[in-house]
C-alpha cells in the first residue's frame, strides 16, 4: 500500500462543517487502500489572534516563548480532526512536531528542518492508524519548540512525503490550484494545470501566496509529485507540479506575481582615487546585510561621470527603518557617501520558463508601461524571471494591463 500526504490549511479547517469534508477527502484516500498521513495548519485565523494578543503584552517578544505560543493553533487543529476521524470510525492518531519528533534549527520563528524521525510514524501506519501531524512546527536540538514560519505547514507536508517516499503530496486549500495571476487585483485570470517546480519555486518567492518556497525545493531535490487543490471542490484535479520541463516548453510565460510592501535602498560611495574591484564593495555591503539577516534583492551597480558609485537593492518595508540604522553604523568601515531609500514600491514578477529563448517579451512589457505611464524604478532579468519595481498606488493597473496583453491562456 502506498503512502499519500495530505495537507489542509487553515481555511480548510476554520469550522465544523468544513472539518466535516476534509475527513471525507482523508476517508476516500484510507478506503482506497492507502496509508493515509495528514498535516494541518492552525485553524482559520487563530495564529493572527494569537500574535495579535502577544503584540498587546509586548512588541517584542521573546523569541522562544514566541513559538511556543503559536504552535498551539496546530495542536488544537489535529486533535479536532482525529476526534472527528474517530466518531466516524476511523482509527487514527495525532502527534505534535516534537512528538514525531521533527527536529530543526533554532532559528525562532523561521526554523528550518534538519532531520524527521520516521519510525513513530510508519509504527502507526502499519497498525492502520491514519496520522494526524501538527504543521508548521519542531523541536529542536535543545528541546525547544520551534515553528517553521508562515506557511511552515506546507513544507512540513513535503518533507514528510519527501523522507517516507510517498506517492504524493495533496495540498488541500481554498483555492483551486494556481493562478495565472492574483484573482484579488485582476479580473481574467486562469488556472494553471501544470506548473514546474522552478516556475512554482519563483512565484513563491515573488509573493506569489500559494506554496512556502521552501517546500517546493524539498519537492524538487526529492522528486515529489504535488498537487495543489481546492478542499472544497469534489474531484478538484488542481494544479500539478512537475520536475521534467520539457514539455511546458512551448508555454512563454506561466504566472504574473507582484509583492506590494517594497522599499528600494540606494547607497553611494564615497570617490575614491584608488582603484578599488567594485565587485569587493558589494561584497562587504552584502556581508553587512547578510550578518543581520536581512533579506534584499534586485541588486544594480553603477559608476556615474564623476566616479561615484552606486549600488541599489529592495528590501521588505517592514526591514528599511533597521537596514538604514545598520548601514549608517558600518557607513565608514563601507566607504559610503550617502543611503537613500525609496518606499511604498511594489514589485511584480513575470514567471516562465519560455522567456529565456523570448527576448522581446522584456520590449514588449517596457511599451505596455510606457504607453500607460507607469514609472519603472527599477528591472532585473534571470532565466525564468523578470522583475520591475513601481509606485505602489499603480501595481493593480500594471497587473492587469501586463496580464491582458502579455498573458496567453493555455
Amino acid at each position: 500500500m502506498g503512502i499519500i500526504v495530505q495537507k489542509y490549511g487553515g481555511s480548510s479547517v476554520s469550522d465544523i462543517k468544513k472539518i466535516n469534508i476534509v475527513c471525507e477527502h482523508i476517508i476516500k484516500e484510507y478506503e482506497n487502500g492507502k496509508k493515509v498521513i495528514v498535516v494541518v495548519s492552525a485553524q482559520g485565523k487563530m495564529t493572527d489572534q494569537l500574535i495579535k494578543e502577544e503584540m498587546e503584552i509586548t512588541k517584542k517578544p521573546d523569541r522562544r516563548e514566541h513559538d511556543v505560543l503559536l504552535s498551539v493553533g496546530e495542536q488544537i487543529s489535529i486533535a479536532k480532526l482525529c476526534i472527528f476521524l474517530k466518531e466516524k470510525g476511523y482509527d487514527a492518531v495525532s502527534l505534535t512536531g516534537w512528538q514525531v519528533p521533527i527536529i530543526t534549527d533554532s532559528n525562532h520563528a523561521d526554523a528550518k528542518i534538519k532531520y524527521i524521525n520516521k519510525d513513530r510514524i510508519l509504527n502507526y501506519l502499519n497498525d492502520n492508524k491514519i496520522v494526524i501531524i501538527a504543521g508548521f512546527q519542531g523541536i529542536d536540538e535543545h528541546a525547544n519548540i520551534t515553528t517553521l514560519g508562515r506557511g511552515g505547514s506546507d513544507t512540513t507536508a513535503v518533507a514528510i512525503a519527501a523522507i517516507l517516499n510517498a506517492e504524493r503530496c495533496d495540498i488541500y486549500t481554498d483555492v483551486d490550484g494556481v493562478f495565472s495571476s492574483d484573482p484579488r487585483k485582476i479580473d481574467k485570470v486562469f488556472k494553471i494545470n501544470n506548473i514546474s517546480y522552478d516556475e512554482m519555486l519563483e512565484l513563491s518567492s515573488m509573493g506569489a501566496n500559494v506554496l512556502h518556497n521552501r517546500c517546493v525545493e524539498i519537492g524538487k531535490e526529492y522528486n515529489i509529485p504535488i498537487s495543489i487543490k481546492s478542499t472544497f471542490i469534489k474531484d478538484s484535479l488542481g494544479t500539478n507540479l512537475y520536475n521534467n520541463n520539457m514539455y511546458l516548453k512551448k508555454r512563454v510565460i506561466t504566472g504574473i506575481t507582484s509583492e506590494d510592501k517594497v522599499a528600494k535602498v540606494k547607497i553611494i560611495f564615497k570617490n575614491k582615487k584608488s582603484k578599488s574591484l567594485f565587485d569587493v564593495e558589494l561584497f562587504n555591503i552584502i556581508k553587512v546585510l547578510n550578518t543581520n539577516n536581512i533579506k534584499f534583492d534586485m541588486i544594480s551597480q553603477m559608476t556615474d561621470q564623476n566616479k561615484l558609485k552606486y549600488i541599489s537593492f529592495c528590501i521588505n518595508n517592514t526591514d528599511y527603518e533597521n537596514v538604514i540604522s545598520i548601514l549608517k553604523v558600518n557607513s565608514r568601515k563601507l566607504g559610503l557617501k550617502k543611503i537613500s531609500y525609496t518606499e511604498n514600491l511594489s514589485k511584480i514578477s513575470i514567471v516562465g520558463i519560455g522567456l529565456f529563448n523570448n527576448s522581446d517579451i522584456i520590449y514588449k512589457l517596457l511599451k505596455i508601461l510606457i504607453d500607460n505611464e507607469i514609472k519603472l524604478h527599477m528591472i532585473t532579468t534571470s532565466e525564468i524571471k523578470i522583475s520591475i519595481l513601481v509606485e505602489k498606488n499603480k501595481l493593480v493597473d500594471a497587473l492587469n494591463y501586463l496580464h491582458k496583453y502579455l498573458m496567453v491562456k493555455p
